[in-house]
């Protein structure tokens, strides 16, 4: 792997996956490392999707010094331990020749001090309990001899509904509107897929699929989804398959390929597809657009083509989310430089990791490759978080990345993958929820219910406001609004539409530093779950303003280089010479 030039920190050749990273591996990304013993605890509902550890001391997701008799969930584990007084919802297991009074004996002692409600019923139709416990007590509890497994009291949903085995879909709350009807009712508008294409034909899109554009004219190019990006993002965006249920399950898609097969696209095209949604957005009900793709050169969002395409879009109506870009510098602050995920107006997302606890984000840190930080223009970015590490979805089986990395495949049509351009549509299919509840809202109100909700994190401005909650996101009722400073430079375009006046947007940024403060100080930010302090003045500080920001060399040619990539697409194997052919570079 090299470093390219470009922006400090910019190892761009493991952004595609992360660098390799201690558990990012396939034997224990979803079901626990080799070895470990699950035969006899295969009668607990397949609901349970988190890895399970076997007894073992000192062993994987057990802790430093600890010691578990007990069968229990890796991440319910950790979160338990990291978390001694955090109240549990659980159910616990007696071994063979032990009854559920045995258990209830054992919780009720256990839990007979402090604000756990302990015992909660006894079953008969297994020698055990369910019981609400502190995060001390499940570690307490699972140490006793008499005790077989210890599991999360999980929520069902109904047959024929949705369900997700990856923890992703429990941390950003989107598993709250799978159970019963909840999305029967709902009227879903169209997600726009910038991306690779999306493989139709699959149980995880159905008929949802509802057009197909192929705007790129770059070789080779696969028809359907020759890289299998796109579909992946669509999938975790609005896929409906058992197991691989995406945010938004029901929502349309609308497909936009504008990358080959090695996930190269021309930012021209990645423009026109913009231009395809602006004009067929009503036709269609586009209401939200992932770009889960970035520019390869730095540059000022106010004058960049790309910045001024999706920011079209944002001003008629379409939410636009946007990967943050794989470059990180090993969980460090760098420049956000790229669009469109540097520009202020859009849903920027960065990707974290969840810790393997799934049940809270308390602990939830940025995985180490995930961009963060402020851009050319002084804008901190990203504006919010999602999971990105290990993240399950659909792909076509002869596509390049499959072929690229078949010890990923998890099941047939399926594979794992990480980066910030699969965090991004787990948003974008949340932008879908909160617009089906609130069909009137302006994009500026869908990223201010996203941002207001985002729950708490240890990562700080690294995953913006924190981390995603869709459910909390659509019971908002008066959203505030993050780009009210900007508003005031959206003018006239002269032909009837809106555009940003740049010029005296730098003349009020430079003269006045305190000219965002606007979108900060409402008191309807109050219950955020960050610091007004972290978006004070601050961000405009005479550092952001420095000649650097402006230098030539950040216009220079390179700064309108034909291609875009996948914010995803980042792997060495993309970087080695072949790969700067100049048939690469064609236009």
């Amino acid at each position: 792997m090299r470093p390219v030039s470009g922006t400090k920190g910019n190892l761009r050749g493991s952004a595609l996956w992360g660098k390799k990273t201690k558990g990012e591996a396939r034997s224990s990304a979803l079901w626990g490392k080799p070895g470990r013993n699950i035969a006899a605890f295969l009668a607990i509902i397949t609901v349970l999707a988190a890895p399970v550890a076997a007894p073992a001391k000192n062993g994987p997701g057990h802790g430093q010094g600890s010691v578990s008799l007990a069968l229990v969930p890796d991440s319910l584990f950790a979160s338990a331990q990291q978390n001694p007084d955090q109240l549990f919802s659980v159910i616990v297991q007696a071994k063979r020749g032990k009854s559920s009074a045995y258990v209830a004996t054992l919780v009720q002692g256990i839990s007979s001090k402090g604000k756990a409600k302990g015992l909660k019923k006894k079953f008969t139709a297994v020698n055990g309990v369910s019981a609400q416990l502190t995060g001390a007590q499940i570690v307490a509890l699972s140490k006793q001899k008499g005790i077989l497994a210890i599991t999360p009291d999980r929520k069902l949903v109904a047959s024929g509904q949705y369900s997700n085995d990856g923890d992703w879909s429990q941390a950003t709350k989107v598993d709250g509107f799978w159970g019963g009807q909840q999305l029967s009712g709902l009227s879903m508008p169209a997600i726009a897929i910038v991306d690779s294409g999306v493989q139709t034909g699959r149980t995880d899109f159905g008929a949802r699929v509802i057009k197909q554009v192929r705007i790129t004219n770059l070789l080779p190019n696969s028809l359907g989804d020759g890289r299998g990006h796109g579909t992946l993002v669509a999938g975790i965006a609005a896929g409906s398959a058992s197991r691989y249920a995406g945010a938004a399950p029901t929502a349309p898609i609308v497909s936009l390929d504008v990358m080959d097969d090695n996930g190269m696209a021309l930012t021209s095209d990645v423009i026109a597809a913009a231009d395809w949604i602006l004009q067929n957005k009503a036709a269609y009900n586009i209401r939200v657009a992932n770009f889960s793709l970035q520019s390869t050169a730095p540059a000022t969002f106010a004058y960049d083509p790309l910045n001024a395409a999706v920011e079209k879009l944002w001003f008629n109506g379409v939410v636009v989310v946007a990967a943050a870009g794989n470059y990180g510098d090993n969980g460090q602050p760098t420049t956000l430089a790229y669009a469109p995920g540097n520009d202020p107006f859009v849903i920027t997302v960065g990707a974290s990791d969840m810790n393997g606890t799934p049940y809270t984000a308390a602990d939830d840190f940025v995985a180490p490759w995930s961009a963060f930080g402020y851009t050319l223009d002084g804008f901190a970015k990203p504006d919010i978080g999602a999971p990105g590490r290990l993240i399950v979805g659909p792909v076509p089986s002869t596509s390049t990345m499959v072929k690229e990395h078949p010890e990923r495949v998890m099941a047939l049509g399926y594979m794992w993958m990480s980066g910030t351009s699969f965090a991004a549509p787990m948003v974008s299919g949340s932008a879908a929820l909160v617009l089906a509840y609130h069909p009137n809202w302006t994009p500026d109100q869908v990223k201010g219910a996203l941002m207001l909700t985002a729950q708490p994190t240890a990562a700080g401005l690294a995953l913006g406001v924190g981390e995603l909650n869709a459910k909390a996101a659509t019971q908002v009722a008066t959203p505030p609004n993050p780009n009210l400073a900007l508003n005031q430079f959206v003018v006239s375009d002269g032909a009837g539409g809106l555009a940003f006046d740049a010029a005296s947007w730098a003349s009020t940024a430079q003269a006045n530093a305190s000219w965002n403060s606007a979108s900060w100080n409402s008191a309807s930010w109050a219950n955020a779950s960050w610091a007004n302090a972290s978006w004070n003045s601050a961000s405009w500080a005479a550092a952001s303003w420095n000649s650097a920001s402006w230098a030539a060399a950040s216009w220079n040619s390179a700064s309108w280089a034909a291609a875009s990539w996948a914010a995803a697409s980042w792997a060495a194997a993309s970087w080695n010479a072949a790969s700067w052919a100049a048939a690469s570079w064609a236009a």
